[in-house]
């Protein structure tokens, strides 16, 4: 008997130890951490959240996120659009409710892809899923960004504009609230 109580409080004390151990190690920050953007028209709100990549001395667009392929447009889970108010988003109309935002990086006209599944992981992208694609304005930084941002811009009366900016790359499409 004390032979197997002796044994308990043996585990007992290694298991606490190892609690304690764990706890104490510092937490190191997320390579790509969680970012949000949000703007509200007519008291109601638009949001994007989103994994905000870093460049890390890596070739970005033509590299990493490849041309002419699908990117998830940040990393780990799925860019979220969120909004509670119906949008024009370039040539699109999108009505109030969830969306996955995917973007098709290209040397000439990108794509902003809006599509209906929402909840998976960023690379689970079915396309007859999308509602819409529409185009996208492409600009040149004056100089490289580091960590990737996704902004939507204040809206001025109903009218703002969606921005993915990373490396030396800014595109663009308008939103019109309805």
């Amino acid at each position: 008997m004390k032979t197997a109580l002796l044994r308990i409080s043996c585990a007992a004390c290694i298991g606490l130890t190892a609690l304690i151990g764990c706890q104490a190690q510092t937490k190191k920050p997320m390579p790509s951490p969680p970012a949000d953007t949000s703007q509200t028209v007519d008291g109601k709100t638009v949001s994007i959240h989103y994994n905000a990549p870093s460049m890390r001395g890596r070739k970005i667009f033509g590299g990493l996120v490849p041309y002419d392929k699908v990117w998830r447009t940040g990393a780990n889970p799925a860019t979220l659009l969120k909004t509670d108010v119906n949008l024009t988003i370039g040539t699109a109309t999108v009505p109030a409710g969830s969306y996955t935002l995917y973007t098709l990086p290209s040397t000439g006209i990108w794509k902003l892809i809006i599509n209906k599944q929402t909840g998976q992981w960023g690379t689970k992208y079915d396309q007859s899923q999308d509602l819409a694609r529409v185009d996208m304005k492409t600009e040149t930084l004056s100089s490289p960004q580091e960590v990737m941002s996704i902004t939507l811009e204040p809206f001025q009366g109903k009218t703002s504009s969606l921005h993915v900016r990373w490396d030396t790359t800014d595109v663009s499409v308008p939103v019109v609230a309805e």
